[in-house]
């Protein structure tokens, strides 16, 4: 007979460590991903004038070793104010099963093409994690600023 590990003790070993920030009443860490060797920086916490931090998607890196990535559609692209970064959200599951693998993107004269891609962890492929729906965000690098062309999903 197989044994499967449980994610359990990691789980709450970071809800016991951080069970504010879990429940989005904390501030959320910060995270990038790109194509190029430029990392910038997405807040995805804001804390509005009244002080109360308003939670956001999940930040996620690509991690690359994914087990069979595959193509995963995102909910929305949202272009930066000079157009040079594009904040992409979408809904996933949790780590190590749903893994940001790598992002690809395409860029043509009339069109931007942002593909995800995402699989489970090839170091925890025995782990069992729990079926929820998270929103997870990354930010794009682009090599010139977005202007006129439009965002495509490459999943779709």
């Amino acid at each position: 007979m197989r044994r499967i590990r449980l994610a359990v003790p990691a789980l709450l070993t970071a809800l016991a460590i951080a069970p504010v920030a879990a429940c989005g009443g904390g501030s959320s860490p910060t995270s990038s991903a790109t194509t190029g060797p430029e990392r910038p920086t997405d807040v995805v916490a804001t804390t509005p004038a009244s002080g109360t931090p308003t939670p956001g998607p999940s930040p996620a890196t690509p991690k690359g070793g994914t087990l069979k990535p595959h193509k995963i559609p995102w909910t929305s692209a949202e272009p930066s104010a000079d157009g040079r970064t594009i904040r992409v959200v979408w809904s996933s599951g949790v780590e190590p099963c749903y893994t940001l693998d790598r992002v690809e993107v395409s860029e043509r004269a009339k069109s931007v093409t942002i593909t995800l891609y995402e699989g489970p962890l090839r170091a925890s492929p025995d782990v069992a994690c729990i079926e929820i729906a998270i929103e997870k965000v990354t930010e794009v690098r682009l090599s010139k600023p977005l202007g006129d062309r439009k965002i495509i999903d490459g999943a779709r």
